[in-house]
């Protein structure tokens, strides 16, 4: 299959509207319920679920594939941010919004059409949208070194539920190395006139072969999340994932995956290697390893297309922008902070002030 950028813009389908079946009002996802909730009278409408067989796509045959057909693709209505470059969707009935990684306010006119493959499966969100807010106020209190001016500005409010476009790579590894194993030995050695025990090391070359099979290698197919925060949420419950259908995204934004399905094999392949290095150097054995060369063979490469529930909230500080992330399953929080140089120079004096006392006691 090719780069979802070849694909051609087509026709727009209308959002899809969930009636509340009590009164006929507008319906959205309720987050740990599996259930619509209606905002006008407050009713449950449970969404029908078929039984889950969750299929690892074949990857090979995928990206050959020339065009994408229906089973495999849908159209989005896409919401791109001038400031960051994010693009996601808006939920039902809202035209205007801000971006929930920058902050940036985005409207309706930056829309444009586009055609993805189709996500597979997705994890409903648990956390409600006020356990998110408690959770992000707990946070924002927590960091002493956060400036004091930070935790008022902190709008709670500015919380954004997003499911968030990941894949997941299966592959069985053949690597064939060669390299050489340190074997360490204690020896006597006359220095300045003493005998002294010195530790040093033999080493022989060696050469082999490990296999090892990955499942469920995620990568994070998102542009607009800090790589390095969402590589902090990786304690994802996959028995809990459900068959796409549009219910559970009602009321919900949409992240728009940035990252496609080739060029995310070749960021799973990256963390594959830190596991294939590790399983080297215990194959050489030893007390020292080297690797002086490595050759990998992927083979059996499957992949899902999953989008995960995460609350989202950005802030600018002094012309920077933070992220604070909320795994929307389990409620685990990662996130950065600026920190208050006043504070920190104040711990710092107080910590001299007290070494200073203890000296002057001892003194």
């Amino acid at each position: 299959m090719t780069d979802q950028n070849n694909f051609e813009d087509v026709q727009i389908q209308e959002h899809k509207k969930f009636p509340c079946k009590n009164c006929g009002g507008f319906s959205i996802f309720e987050p740990g319920q599996h259930s619509l909730k209606c905002k006008y009278c407050g009713e449950l409408n449970e969404i029908i679920q078929e039984d889950i067989d969750v299929v690892e796509e074949n990857f090979e045959e995928m990206i050959s594939e020339i065009c994408m057909d229906d089973e495999m693709s849908i159209n989005v209505l896409q919401i791109k941010c001038d400031a960051c470059g994010a693009q996601s969707t808006l939920p039902e009935n809202i035209t205007s919004s801000n971006c929930p990684f920058c902050g940036t306010a985005i409207v309706i006119a930056n829309e444009s059409i586009k055609r993805i493959i189709k996500p597979k499966y997705l994890i409903p969100f648990k956390i409600s949208k006020s356990k998110g807010q408690e959770l992000y106020s707990k946070w924002i209190k927590s960091h002493f070194f956060a400036p004091s001016s930070l935790k008022k500005m902190a709008n709670l409010e500015s919380i954004v539920g997003v499911y968030t476009p990941y894949w997941t790579y299966d592959a069985q590894v053949e690597s064939t190395y060669f390299g050489e194993r340190g074997t360490n030995y204690t020896t006597t050695e006359t220095r300045n006139g003493k005998q002294e025990s010195v530790t040093k090391v033999r080493w022989s070359y060696v050469s082999g072969t490990i296999s090892h099979f990955f499942d469920d290698v995620l990568v994070a197919a998102s542009k607009s999340l800090p790589k390095k925060l969402a590589n902090q949420l990786t304690n994802w419950n996959y028995s809990e994932l459900v068959n796409y259908k549009e219910d559970f995204v009602s009321g919900f934004r949409t992240e728009i995956y940035q990252i496609d399905l080739k060029n995310g094999f070749n960021e799973a392949k990256n963390k594959m290697n830190e596991e294939i290095k590790s399983l080297i150097k215990s194959d050489i054995g030893g007390d020292q390893q080297k690797i002086s060369k490595s050759t990998t063979q992927y083979s059996k490469i499957t992949f899902k297309h999953i989008l995960l529930p995460i609350w989202i909230s950005s802030y600018r500080y002094k012309n920077k922008t933070y992220n604070f992330l909320i795994n929307g399953q389990t409620g685990d929080i990662c996130g950065n902070y600026p920190k208050s140089a006043w504070k920190i120079m104040g711990v710092i004096l107080l910590i001299i002030a007290i070494l200073a006392g203890i000296f002057w006691i001892m003194g």
